[in-house]
């Protein structure tokens, strides 16, 4: 490299600014993922599929830019399907995990158990609002779950 190219990238390194050196991770809280390492995941109450049972016995308020986990799980005791098409558009699923078995979804509308198995989703909540999600045909409260995105 000759003296001038040596002179002209020194002082192009000066000219930076400090932060642009440092590390990234440092003073967002997170690791190397951003915000999908662990320091930004929480684990939901599991939602149950089962005939005559309350769906969930919490409501679900949720944080946009958090990383989220829960179960859905069925007991076979009747075909049962959970819907929240407005719920699954506010999210970005990151995976649907079914026996070992991982799936990376564009978008979700519902899903259905037609014998006992158990779900997991991970998701980023993205947009605020109040959300739902329920079973298919059902009226009463104690079959749907309510959800909040702040």
């Amino acid at each position: 490299m000759t003296p001038i190219r040596t002179l002209i990238t020194a002082a192009l390194v000066a000219a930076l600014p400090f932060g642009a050196m440092a590390d990234d991770d440092d003073d967002d809280g997170f690791g190397m993922a951003g915000i999908l390492s662990a320091s930004n995941k929480e684990d939901l109450p599991p939602i149950t599929l089962s005939a005559g049972v309350p769906i969930s016995e919490v409501d679900w308020l949720l944080k946009s830019g958090t990383y989220y986990e829960f179960e859905i799980e069925a007991d076979g005791s009747q075909e049962l399907a959970l819907v929240g098409p407005e719920f699954f558009r506010a999210i970005w699923i990151d995976e649907i995990v079914i026996e070992g078995l991982e799936i990376r979804p564009l978008g979700l509308d519902s899903v259905e158990f037609d014998e006992a198995g158990t779900m997991e989703i991970g998701f980023l909540a993205i947009k605020p609002g109040l959300y739902y999600m329920k079973i298919p045909g059902s009226d009463g409260e104690t079959q749907r779950i309510n959800i909040e995105i702040k």
